[in-house]
């Protein structure tokens, strides 16, 4: 059973962004904030439950919750900021989407930047400890799942509807064959080739 809260007697906003290692679509965001003490043994890591259990949960981590959000950062926006900077962007805006201002941030992982004046704690694998994350990381999950099925239609090719923008094997020679889409990052090393022609370029700088 993952931990209700970090410190009692406060509202507590879990987030959390999925997509940070894709090589197409936008990087996304959720946060969550539960009533005190809320507790749920199937809440976990988004990446150890499997994906019809994150369907299912999906709906109850949005009954249950006092707040929730998604957002997004595009892919134009992850090329123009880089990526570690998209995610924050992503998890501010879901921050900023939720119905009640929390007292207290908890973000997953090791570094987090915005405009905001909330108070926050950055939290390793924290969506393996804390339900309020690890709930935010399912939102976000599902909520890009779904995003890249409908890319996918237009781009049968590239097997979002399986892969999710991640770089498989199959995904990256769909790359190789039919070329990069609009949806693509830009700034991202799509083909492993890619690396010897950057180092030909440079002269291995």
């Amino acid at each position: 059973m993952l931990l209700p809260y970090l410190e009692a007697n406060r509202s507590e906003a879990g987030c959390d962004e999925v997509g940070r290692g894709c090589l197409c679509g936008p990087v996304v965001a959720a946060a969550v904030i539960f009533p005190p003490g809320y507790a749920n043994k199937w809440i976990n890591d988004s990446k150890k439950i499997k994906r019809a259990d994150r369907e299912d949960l999906v709906e109850e981590i949005k009954e249950m919750a006092l707040a929730w959000a998604v957002a997004e950062a595009s892919v134009a926006e992850i090329d123009q900021f880089n990526i570690l900077n998209a995610s924050f962007l992503a998890m501010e805006r879901a921050i900023c989407k939720l119905s009640m201002v929390p007292d207290h941030l908890l973000i997953d992982g090791n570094r987090f930047k915005s405009s905001l004046s909330i108070p926050f704690d950055c939290i390793v694998k924290g969506d393996g400890k804390f339900v309020s994350i690890a709930a935010a990381s399912i939102l976000a999950k599902v909520h890009r799942d779904r995003y890249m099925e409908r890319l996918a239609v237009d781009f049968p090719a590239y097997g979002w509807e399986k892969n999710a923008g991640y770089p498989t094997k199959a995904h990256r020679e769909a790359i190789r064959k039919n070329g990069p889409t609009p949806w693509h990052r830009k700034t991202f090393r799509l083909l492993p080739e890619q690396l010897t022609l950057e180092l030909e370029t440079t002269g291995g700088r």
